[in-house]
């Protein structure tokens, strides 16, 4: 994780009263409840495991066993069979 030096963000003001309470700590500031990005919302994560999910998918129907399909995506069998039913 990156993070932004206060001077950068934030008037002098609130620099200083910031460093009277955490000078030289680390500190989160979380976003506000309604700004809250949704898991795989910045990257294409949420893209690529769905599209992964469609061949799972996709191989079964044309015949593949849930073992083979387990060992080619480097998953447990229990995982396959989610994602089959899943995608039903």
């Amino acid at each position: 994780m990156s993070y932004i030096r206060a001077e950068e963000l934030f008037p002098q003001e609130m620099v200083e009263l910031l460093q009277d309470y955490a000078a030289g700590q680390t500190v989160y500031i979380p976003r506000k409840p309604g700004q809250r990005a949704v898991w795989g919302e910045k990257t294409k994560f949420r893209r690529e495991l769905k599209e992964r999910n469609r061949q799972i998918y996709r191989r079964y129907l044309e015949g593949a066993s849930t073992k083979e399909l387990a060992v080619s995506y480097y998953l447990s069998v229990k995982s396959i069979q989610r994602i089959i039913r899943q995608e039903k």
